[in-house]
């Protein structure tokens, strides 16, 4: 467990992302991803209003409905649920009386008083940042929001959202959550991991397996079952086939998992607090749940074959 820096929040080692939850894992599935989840220590779970709207006869949220129907079982108070505004399409936006709505629309659907962790799920160059900030003031004066954080927003936006915050006595995003990974290790490394570590803030990965790439499951020549291999179909190149022999020599050695030394990488860099992945069964779970430390060589290893 570790304490994300600026806040109270302690949480597990792996972030369990809820964008499967509702989309390609049912409720029962979902359920007991969550369950053993819980069984194995966790306590940080990810979501979203938008998850999962783009599955033909959603219509978002389902994946916080789920989330909170299991809550319901819980002591809530033992977890640190993270949910996101600014995508579904009916909640479009940071607009101030749209954060507003779109948070008592979650809330409603995860059936608790108050998210632990609330995202800006992306950028908005419309409305003044100061605008939306006052919103997550109104928000967390309410009880309704414990702290807030950024989604995809670029180094020199997210600055400037720190920087107004400063200078107007607003919440502060504490965190960035974007897509790093060894097969994406930009624009983090290149441009957003200076804002965090210079303002002390946590990044949390998503994407943290390049879609499922990492896993190892996919090889050269063999054709994988899976709603998202046609999201990794760039990545079936030389250098990925590498990175993939790499973290699977590594984890042999470690006697542990392909997407265990994937995120195990991640946690090695100083700027990440805590990486994001997500299970749509319990098998798949078990595979990235054990935390792994690497030495210096092992990453060096890892950072050449991703280069």
């Amino acid at each position: 467990m570790l304490t994300l820096p600026d806040t109270d929040l302690v949480v597990h080692e792996l972030c369990l992302g809820g964008n499967v939850f509702g989309w390609s894992a049912d409720e029962s599935l979902s359920r007991a991803v969550l369950d053993a989840y819980k069984g194995h220590g966790g306590n940080f779970i990810d979501t979203a209003d938008v998850y999962s709207e783009w599955k033909e006869g959603n219509k978002g949220g389902e994946s916080e409905e789920i989330i909170g129907r299991w809550l319901q079982g819980q002591d809530r108070s033992n977890f640190v649920i993270a949910t996101k505004v600014a995508k579904l399409s009916t909640r479009p936006g940071l607009r101030p009386e749209n954060i507003i709505a779109a948070c008592n629309d979650s809330l409603k659907r995860l059936q608790s008083d108050y998210i632990d962790l609330y995202y800006s799920h992306h950028d908005d160059s419309v409305v003044p940042i100061a605008e939306t900030l006052g919103a997550y003031q109104q928000l967390i004066n309410e009880g309704k929001v414990r702290y807030i954080a950024a989604s995809q927003h670029t180094a020199p936006r997210l600055q400037e959202a720190l920087d107004i915050a400063e200078r107007e006595g607003l919440p502060k995003y504490v965190a960035l959550q974007d897509q790093y990974n060894l097969m994406e290790r930009n624009p983090f490394e290149s441009d957003q991991a200076e804002v965090v570590i210079n303002n002390g803030l946590s990044a949390l990965p998503f994407f943290a397996l390049a879609r499922g790439f990492l896993t190892g499951k996919y090889r050269k020549g063999v054709s994988v079952d899976s709603i998202r291999a046609g999201g990794v179909v760039d990545y079936q190149s030389d250098k990925g086939w590498a990175v993939v022999d790499a973290l699977t020599d590594i984890a042999r050695a470690h006697n542990s998992t392909p997407s265990a030394i994937a995120l195990a990488w991640l946690r090695a860099n100083s700027a990440v607090s805590t990486p994001i992945a997500s299970a749509r069964t319990v098998e798949q779970l078990n595979e990235i749940i054990e935390v792994v430390h690497l030495s210096n060589v092992e990453v060096g290893i890892l950072n050449r074959a991703s280069a």
